[in-house]
Order: C-alpha cells, then structure tokens, then sequence
C-alpha cells in the first residue's frame, strides 16, 4: 500500500474499507464528502483509496463508482435541501461549513453567469467539486434536476479517479 498509508489515508478508514462492510463504509464516506462534511481525508483520495483497498478487478471498480456516485449525489442534496429550508446565514453559521462569504459570493457569480451545468463541471473539477450545491440550493432550481446534474458530473469526477487510478498502474498521485 504505497502512498495510501500517507497522513492523508487514516489507518481506520483502511481497516474499515477492507472488511466486508467496505462498501458501506464507502457509501458512508461519500454521503459525507457530498455534503461537504468530510474533513478527515480528502475527496480526491476516496475513490483510488477504496480501489486500493478493495482490489481493482471490473466488478469492484464499476461497484465503487456507482457507490460513490450515489453517495456524493445523497450527500449534495442533503446540502442543497437543507440551503433551501435554511439559506445562506444559517449555512455561515454553522461550524462544519468552512467556505467563507466573499467565496460564496464569487460561487454565486458562477452560478449567476453559466446557470445550471455550472453544476455538472463544478462537481467534475478538483478544489471546487461540489461548492455550485450552495448557489443551487438558493436558487429557483427544482431538486430532481439538480440531483440529475449533481450524479452526472459526481460520474465523471469519480470516473475519472478510477481511470486515473487504474492507467497508472494503481500508485496513487495523491
């Protein structure tokens, strides 16, 4: 296990990947990193770790990422469900949620200037994955086309991952 046993890797989501509950565990994991409350690992590491972890034959890939797409997916629309019950204020003020004002305002632009599949890209690209739910859910937009825009770019991010992962010999980058 190479670079997954790293400070960024925590020896317990190891443990607990490789047990029988690992897709659980995973699917648990991803809710999390939808929902942006996961803090002890970076996002960018789950997929490849699972892999890793679990093994990398077809059948495993293909089931970790329809896991992880439907985790971040549920996880997204937790957030986005409860942007709309809450708003903005009652988001800033909750400690888990470490995005600052000034860079919802620039994620509002964003989502003001390219609309709707600014929520695809977003959840396509590294650093700003998922940060578009915000603007989303303080938006007009109904909650069935952002879950189908929220799993269509979670797909191609966690794709990407496992493609990625599997193209370099399974040593993680990260």
């Amino acid at each position: 296990m190479l670079l997954a046993q790293t400070e960024h890797f925590p020896g317990w989501v190891e443990n607990w990947l490789s047990s029988e509950l690992g897709l659980l565990v995973l699917f648990g994991i991803c809710i999390l990193e939808g929902a942006m409350m996961l803090r002890f690992m970076p996002s960018e590491l789950v997929v490849p770790g699972a892999l890793l972890v679990m093994g990398a034959d077809p059948t495993t890939v293909v089931a970790v990422v329809i896991i992880a797409v439907v985790g971040t997916t549920i996880g997204q629309y937790v957030l986005f469900r409860l942007l709309r019950r809450g708003g903005r204020e009652y988001l800033l003020q909750k400690r888990w949620f470490r995005v600052s004002e000034d860079r919802l305002d620039t994620l509002d632009g964003w989502f003001e200037r390219w609309g709707a599949i600014a929520v695809p890209v977003s959840n396509s690209m590294l650093m700003i994955r998922g940060l578009l739910t915000i603007p989303a859910g303080l938006s007009e937009m109904d909650g069935r086309t952002f879950v189908a825009l929220s799993a269509v770019g979670s797909l191609s991010f966690q794709s990407i991952l496992a493609g990625l992962f599997l193209a370099f010999d399974h040593v993680l980058l990260f």
